[in-house]
């Protein structure tokens, strides 16, 4: 079972981490908005503040898609 005050401060976070960082919740629209079908790639790249990058992607498979559908779910 869910933990009713786990989602809240889960809630509160990712409201902190959306007024942190404006642009990202608004390219998440944009990306939903478009779609994201199987094959798709999603690519991630992670530079510390020396300037190492570290960077890998994935192919989105049919069971991805499910995951994605099930966490809309759980959001709502």
């Amino acid at each position: 079972m869910i933990n009713p005050t786990a989602i809240f401060k889960l809630k509160a976070a990712w409201e902190r981490f959306s007024s942190n960082h404006p642009k990202f919740v608004p390219f998440l629209n944009a990306v939903a908005s478009k779609g994201v079908v199987e094959g798709s790639v999603i690519e991630i790249s992670v530079t510390s503040p020396e300037g190492e990058t570290i960077a890998t992607n994935v192919k989105i498979t049919q069971s991805d898609l499910e995951l994605f559908e099930e966490m809309k779910a759980l959001s709502k």
